[in-house]
């Protein structure tokens, strides 16, 4: 899980960024302009911040420019805009941003965008020494249980805990009663196949709503209609 700073002056786009942020496990805090940017960056640390170029108070690339000044540029920044031209984009990148993101900003163009901020500031030299430790050493046994408490340190689950969600999940083939009526046999059906894939996304909606095909309020709808239970989903 991320902590990530999301900075726009529009409501709407706040709202969605934030919803499918949170659905992927991550904290994220929400700016409307860069006034309270500056006081959520005061405040915290973040590892990844969503910046708007056009505000009302001050513009994204100036608020860019504060925190590479004062030292705050820490984290991994990615600019957004619908209007901004291509000599914006070149100037935020050579202060600092990682990327740029052009609105509307589509679900599968964000995931990919966090998820390369993300990884990037993982590689940072900070956090390298926790990241090089994840790797398997050549000697012996004891090495290996520092390995393991090593992963544990950077938050990553331990091998005992992903070997029993992977015992928890629900069995990709399963074996359906075929005498019941056909809708009967189709619910039972719909409800295994999802309550496998939301076992297996960790109950990301926004995961199975991409591997299912379905729009997001359909996917909710479609669940609720066969009985899945979201938060037992959640829990596994």
């Amino acid at each position: 899980m991320a902590n990530i700073l999301v900075v726009d002056d529009e409501l709407g786009i706040r709202d969605l960024l934030s919803e499918i942020l949170n659905d992927e496990g991550h904290s994220v805090e929400l700016a409307a302009n860069a006034t309270q940017a500056r006081v959520a960056r005061n405040g915290g640390i973040f590892d990844l911040v969503l910046l708007d170029i056009w505000m009302p108070d001050t513009d994204g690339v100036s608020l860019l420019k504060e925190w590479a000044a004062s030292g705050q540029l820490t984290m991994p920044v990615i600019m957004m805009s619908g209007h901004a031209t291509i000599d914006t984009a070149v100037e935020a990148t050579r202060i600092g941003a990682l990327s740029f993101l052009e609105k509307p900003v589509t679900m599968q163009k964000l995931l990919k965008a966090v998820e390369h901020g993300l990884a990037k500031n993982a590689s940072t030299p900070a956090a390298k020494p926790a990241v090089a430790s994840i790797g398997m050493p050549s000697a012996g046994a004891a090495h290996v249980n520092d390995t393991v408490g090593s992963i544990n340190d950077v938050g990553v689950r331990p091998l005992a805990s992903l070997r029993n969600q992977a015992d928890s999940m629900p069995d990709a083939h399963q074996d359906f009663d075929l005498d019941r009526p056909l809708r009967e046999a189709r619910d039972g059906f719909e409800k295994a196949y999802f309550e496998f894939h939301l076992a297996r996304e960790g109950g990301s909606m926004t995961r199975v709503a991409e591997k299912t095909g379905l729009e997001r309020t359909h996917l909710y709808r479609k669940l609720r209609q066969l009985g899945v239970d979201l938060g037992r989903s959640r829990r596994g």
